[in-house]
């Protein structure tokens, strides 16, 4: 049983989370608009414990992570990540909370310097955090962390172009622990290599999170198969806001929002006899813009079951169960 089965202990809380992008016209950049990238999002996160976020593109799933990692800093809310609302640490302060987060990128081949070997890369946290200095420790420890995501340390003198896709996300991922971080967000990590080697990445996840129990992820998807195996909860996003939230296991055998039983249907299923029978939701229309988002509910223009109170009032992400809480007025 996982650390995040076992206790309420929250690493990471995130309450009313807002990031607007401004839109400006004119020489002297006059506002005229905002982009209502994450309008009030609020999650938690256990130790040990891996949070899916899916949806679709353009959702607003990875600036969320870019705004827990305060790479963008949020228009709104409170980000508390163990016990310190970190929106209002200054960039010192800040500095040095980072080294308990960190973040694997989507694509590892622009996300490598490619004038640094592959020792430096994985190891220059180390010497950023001061956790060690140059020598045969900083080496060692390089070592260390090639081994823990399955690479020959035997390679620390490559560069990145000698790397295959697979082994490049892997130096990412050795990269992310180098700081002995409590919470890796990990940006659609296996969404640029291909089946096998996503498997793999997946594996990998696994094993780091069975050795160190307390480590905790946020994993950013659009792949649903891949954020249910490796998952203990998935909140599924749809135009800046949560539609729903449970625990793997809930979600995918008891879908509630009309938006997630849309996106379940597409997952295709090993199965051509029970393929052919299932009922597949195709959604009509596009998604809205975020520059002008829909008057109540976001989903309410695509929306099947949508009747004269979608239009009109939000829905607040209400408790269904112990586990389980959707944003629609008529579950």
């Amino acid at each position: 049983m996982s650390v995040a089965t076992e206790s309420n202990e929250k690493i990471l809380d995130v309450k009313n989370l807002k990031m607007y992008f401004p839109v400006t016209r004119g020489v002297l950049r006059r506002k005229v608009a905002e982009i209502k990238a994450v309008d009030d999002v609020s999650l938690s996160l256990r130790p040990g414990e891996t949070l899916g976020l899916v949806g679709e593109s353009g959702c607003g799933k990875t600036t969320v992570g870019r705004c827990i990692l305060r790479l963008y800093e949020p228009t709104a809310g409170e980000i508390v990540f163990e016990g310190e609302d970190i929106t209002r640490l200054n960039a010192r302060t800040l500095r040095a909370w980072r080294r308990k987060m960190s973040l694997v990128f989507q694509d590892p081949y622009s996300s490598l310097d490619p004038r640094m070997n592959s020792g430096d890369i994985v190891g220059e946290p180390l010497l950023i955090h001061g956790l060690v200095s140059k020598g045969a420790a900083y080496r060692k420890e390089v070592e260390k962390l090639f081994g823990m995501a399955g690479l020959d340390p035997r390679m620390m003198d490559r560069f990145p172009h000698e790397y295959s896709g697979g082994q490049r996300q892997r130096l990412s991922i050795a990269r992310s622990l180098a700081g002995d971080p409590s919470l890796i967000i990990c940006d659609e990590p296996i969404s640029a290599l291909d089946v096998s080697m996503q498997a793999q990445i997946l594996n990998l996840l696994h094993e780091l999170r069975d050795k160190k129990p307390r480590l905790s992820y946020i994993f950013i998807s659009h792949d649903l198969p891949a954020v249910q195996y490796i998952s203990h909860r998935v909140a599924v996003m749809y135009l800046g806001r949560i539609m729903e939230i449970a625990d793997s296991t809930e979600l995918y055998s008891h879908t509630l929002h009309p938006y997630s039983i849309a996106l379940l249907s597409a997952i295709p299923i090993p199965d051509p006899d029970f393929e052919a029978e299932r009922k597949r939701i195709v959604l009509e229309g596009d998604v809205p813009t975020p520059l002008n988002p829909p008057k109540g509910c976001s989903f309410h223009p695509r929306c099947w079951r949508a009747q004269a109170r979608c239009g009109e009032e939000t829905p607040e992400l209400k408790e269904v169960s112990p586990s389980h809480r959707v944003a629609c007025h008529f579950v």
